[in-house]
């Protein structure tokens, strides 16, 4: 079964060709010049490799207000976070419609063309509220809204060069991880949405998941994340420890995926679906608060959301879990649709007990944690 790229089209290809590069570079010298910051970036990247098909650049203002306001692009493709480009007044204002503009890293290098067909404000709070379910500044994703540059640029994109991605090993584009699959044989393909080492809880969910599909996809976030979050260095050592003691390594493929973190919850499980159709996936794991942060979201929230989706244009099968942990009573790991074991049998770390215990040097207990995993957390904090 090939999965259909998002929106049922072609997988967007957004860069230009080696024989056009010269030439573009050269325009660009003479345009107005945009510094991205780091998620815009990101998005550029995604843009132009296809992990956000159908979108062919950043999003107009038509489209931004569908999205916020109904979770669904103009033409009624599922979409659920606006993919944004945001400018000072002065250099909006000095732009005329139709006009290129160069879009550079901080390096200074020019990395595409975005070609303004629309400039727009927004009224962040009432964005913050529809996308973030809060107008809290103390939420990271409602912070980055509130500090980006006034006024937003829609239009389509051509890009030029993409920075070198991080762990280029493991830096496979949608086409990439598609010819994988095939290579493998795969029909179906279940994708492991993290942020974090993957300790036994998780480590349950894909092995369940891998139960029912052919091949499991490991695809961590590496773009931006909160200062507090583990380095991405650090979680992709862990991972390769954890691959090669405790999976069948012939249906696991590990790669990573560009993108910034939102936090946006709900909203933000669907993004990640999305995307991960777009990697050639035909199954996506949903646990307990999916791109959540602090207590602005309900437990299950993001799994409740794919309901409001229409299946067949939403086009990946969300495997919803329950919270899991290490059952003493049983000896093995469970959930509570699983168990009939006391409170007091079930393993519970919280992160904050986590960390401490790392911090001391001290091994959390095999039952949460394996050790290979623990001891590359460790030698992390005593750097």
């Amino acid at each position: 079964m090939r999965m259909t790229p998002h929106g049922g089209g072609e997988l967007v290809d957004l860069r230009c060709t080696d024989t056009e590069r010269p030439a573009l570079l050269e325009r660009a010298r003479g345009l107005k010049r945009l510094t991205l910051d780091a998620r815009e970036l990101s998005d550029l990247e995604l843009l132009a490799v296809g992990g956000l098909s159908p979108l062919r650049g950043f999003m107009t203002e038509g489209e931004c207000k569908t999205v916020v306001d109904d979770m669904h692009l103009p033409g009624g493709v599922p979409w659920t976070l606006p993919v944004t480009v945001s400018v000072e007044r002065e250099l909006a204002d000095s732009l005329a419609e139709g006009e290129e503009l160069a879009l550079a890293t901080e390096a200074g290098e020019v990395v595409g063309l975005l070609e303004v067909q629309d400039r727009y404000t927004s009224d962040r709070r009432e964005e913050a509220r529809k996308v973030y379910k809060t107008d809290d500044k103390a939420h990271p994703g409602v912070a980055a809204l509130y500090g980006a540059r006034e006024v937003r640029l829609g239009g389509p994109l051509r890009v030029i060069s993409l920075p070198p991605g991080e762990f280029p090993k493991y830096h496979l584009e949608p086409r990439q991880t598609r010819a994988e699959f095939e290579r493998r044989g795969w029909e179906t393909v279940v994708a492991f949405q993290t942020r974090n080492p993957i300790h036994r809880a998780h480590e349950y969910l894909t092995k369940c998941a891998l139960e029912i599909t052919d091949g499991l996809l490991i695809h961590p976030l590496v773009g931006e994340t909160k200062s507090d979050d583990i380095p991405a260095d650090v979680r992709m050592r862990c991972y390769e420890a954890l691959i090669d003691a405790y999976y069948p390594k012939a249906r696991v493929v590990l790669s990573v995926l560009p993108a910034a973190m939102r936090y946006a919850g709900p909203r933000e499980a669907i993004f990640h679906a999305i995307m991960r159709r777009n990697y050639g996936c035909s199954h996506f794991i949903v646990g307990r608060d999916h791109a959540g942060v602090g207590d602005y979201y309900g437990t299950y929230d993001a799994q409740k959301i794919f309901d409001e989706f229409d299946p067949a244009k939403l086009g990946i099968v969300p495997l919803k879990f329950e919270h899991s942990f290490f059952c003493k009573k049983s000896g093995g790991m469970a959930t509570s649709k699983t168990t009939n074991s006391a409170l007091e049998d079930r393993v519970f770390l919280s992160g904050t007990k986590v960390r401490e215990m790392l911090q001391r040097g001290e091994l959390p207990p095999e039952e949460f944690t394996r050790a290979e995993v623990a001891k590359i957390l460790i030698e992390a904090m005593d750097h």
